[in-house]
């Protein structure tokens, strides 16, 4: 005759048991969180394909696409009306690549010719309003493409080829190209007109 001499367990309460998955919730989610910002450094970030970086930046909130496949985020709004590209537009800058290395950044209030920059900049600017900061993501087809940029007095490669560019921009004001012209040329003493404004970032 054999007798059970197992010590009986407990019966678990429901409650502990909700508690219990709640917690293996949590742990699993925290350990999710953790890997994804392990992978979405900025390093890490550029070694993912262009165009699959954009797909999924164009999912952030805030963060709208146009036709062209220009991306932009307002950051603070503007008022008014927008650049043309017979406009100069006065702005501070910011220029970097996916890896977070900064290739140009203006210094104080910097004048550029609304039509004479690399398309994806020029179709940001006629976005923007006076006053709003913005940020956007401009793809290589609608920059500098295939071709990398260099630094004219080192000869080291700025802009890689094929780079998405970032840029950060604040609209501090537009005036037409006509006006512009005769402000430079009154502060030069009258020299010769149609002086052109200053090269667009990156160049």
């Amino acid at each position: 005759m054999s007798s059970v001499t197992a010590v009986p367990i407990a019966p678990t309460k429901r409650s502990a048991l909700v508690w219990l998955w709640l917690g293996i919730v949590v742990a699993i989610a925290g350990a999710v969180a953790l890997a994804w910002a392990g992978t979405s450094t900025p390093a890490v970030m550029a070694a993912i394909p262009n165009a699959k970086f954009l797909a999924t930046n164009k999912l952030t909130p805030g963060v709208t696409e146009t036709a062209s496949g220009l991306q932009i985020q307002t950051i603070t709004e503007g008022t008014g009306a927008s650049p043309t590209d017979s406009d100069v537009a006065v702005v501070l800058y910011k220029g970097m690549l996916r890896n977070g290395k900064e290739f140009d950044a203006s210094q104080q209030p910097t004048p550029l010719p609304v039509g004479g920059m690399i398309s994806g900049f020029s179709e940001a600017l006629k976005l923007m309003k006076k006053g709003g900061k913005y940020r956007i993501w401009i793809k290589p087809e609608l920059g500098y493409g295939s071709q990398p940029k260099t630094d004219p007095q080192t000869g080291a490669v700025g802009i890689p080829g094929n780079s998405v560019l970032i840029f950060e921009v604040e609209l501090l004001e537009f005036l037409p190209m006509s006006v512009y012209q005769q402000m430079m040329q009154q502060q030069m003493g009258g020299g010769m007109p149609g002086g052109a404004p200053p090269p667009p970032p990156g160049n």
